[in-house]
């Protein structure tokens, strides 16, 4: 799960990156210096877990100057039930669904490369054979979770639970255990697809994350923090969460809950009060109570049905970088005369660049251009521009309205396969 900046669990997707939840994996048989050097990545990353799977968010603003640990603070309290409501439905949906959650335990081999400075004579005369003199392996691991799809095995996950794995192995909750194999993954999204070798599998029932409305009721199972088969509820705190607002760089609008997700919850279902998937865990924010978030899984099954049918998915992409037309945005612009960008407009999104040889290049936009509208819908921000390509087909028609020097103009462009080497959209 991502410790925003991809809730985090130990997954081998993140090995040792601080950015996605992903706690640093304790080196087995590590030599003297590089026992230091963890002892104080343990410090600084705060938790003991191997790959915490999901994003921890260390570069957002403070969300509070006395917050407590993440993995030992006190968990949200759910809301109270209404009248009238039975008071077991979520006994009755966690037996329901909790089958069709499993664990899914990763591993990968890495080499560890001895410092350059070692290379100096110096430390060769006073450290002689003490000194590695060739790269040392060892095996990282980590733990997440994922839900069963369909009954002969695929399964929904995150990709950084499963992010450059040697082996990955699938616990079901009633004790069986499958190799598993990594149909696809997508970075872009985090999400992965593996599947078993089994029959007759129990599945979960997928509901409709475009429907979800703020204080609906918001269950999560999975394994925190190695603690299988684990239950927390909360509510549906918000929608269609801009990644920029929690420190991802992922192509996702979250589901925002303060159901209790930890390191280990990555991966799993996040459910509504009939039982039903409505988002995937995948981060939180480190320091913060109750903020998790979730992938929608309008999202995740349009991007699973990719990577089942062929092994990737392909994101639309114009090739622009734009900034929402804010007053601050417009005055900072006109003031400055090395920007060579003048605007005269007071709304929609402003065009900063345009990459050579992009789709947008090839149609005709400029930096400068002010975008007004996509698709006849019209646009505020970076977001916005952002869905509607997301939405759009590869190779297909995109309709651009803009201005240009006071005067409107209505460019077709053919979206292009996103490139995953360049953070555009």
């Amino acid at each position: 799960m991502y410790k925003i900046p991809r809730d985090g669990d130990q997954e081998p997707g993140q090995y040792n990156k601080l950015p996605l939840n992903v706690s640093a994996a304790k080196p087995h048989n590590a030599a003297p210096w590089q026992k230091a050097a963890l002892n104080l990545s343990l410090v600084l990353l705060g938790s003991g877990m191997t790959f915490a799977g999901g994003y921890l968010a260390s570069n957002y603003r403070q969300v509070s100057n006395g917050a407590s640990n993440l993995a030992v603070g006190p968990v949200t309290a759910a809301p109270p039930l209404s009248s009238g409501t039975d008071p077991n439905f979520i006994t009755t949906i966690v037996k329901q669904v909790g089958p069709a959650v499993v664990r899914i335990d990763s591993s990968r081999t890495v080499k560890t490369q001895m410092p350059d400075a070692f290379n100096d004579p110096f430390f060769k005369q006073f450290f002689g054979s003490a000194l590695p003199t060739s790269p040392e392996k060892r095996i990282e691991r980590g733990t997440g979770s994922g839900f069963i799809i369909s009954a002969d095995g695929r399964i929904l996950t995150n990709a950084h639970v499963v992010d450059g794995a040697d082996t990955v192995t699938v616990k079901l909750k009633d004790g069986r255990s499958f190799q598993g194999k990594v149909l696809g993954k997508d970075a872009l999204t985090d999400v992965a697809v593996v599947k078993i070798q089994a029959n007759n599998l129990p599945i979960v029932a997928l509901g409709n994350s475009d429907k979800l409305e703020p204080g609906q009721w918001a269950i999560a199972i999975g394994n925190p923090l190695g603690l299988d088969n684990t239950v927390t509820t909360g509510i549906v705190s918000a929608t269609g969460r801009a990644s920029n607002l929690i420190g991802s760089d992922k192509r996702v609008d979250y589901i925002q809950t303060d159901a209790a997700i930890n390191p280990g919850n990555s991966g799993g279902p996040l459910l509504n009060s009939r039982g039903e998937v409505i988002g995937m865990n995948t981060a939180i924010i480190q320091g913060a109570q109750g903020l998790g978030f979730a992938i929608p899984i309008n999202t995740a099954q349009r991007i699973s049905h990719q990577l089942i049918t062929t092994g990737k998915a392909q994101h639309p992409y114009l090739g622009i970088q734009m900034v929402g037309l804010t007053p601050e945005v417009k005055q900072s612009l006109n003031s400055d005369l090395n920007s060579g960008i003048s605007v005269d407009e007071d709304h929609g999104v402003l065009v900063v660049k345009v990459l050579p040889n992009s789709p947008a290049a090839k149609a005709g936009i400029r930096a400068g251009d002010v975008i007004e509208k996509l698709n006849g819908h019209q646009v505020t921000d970076g977001d916005s521009v952002q869905q509607a390509v997301e939405n759009s087909q590869v190779g297909g028609d995109l309709r651009v309205e803009l201005r240009r020097h006071g005067q409107s103009l209505n460019i077709a462009v053919q979206p292009g396969i996103f490139p995953t080497a360049q953070i555009v959209q």
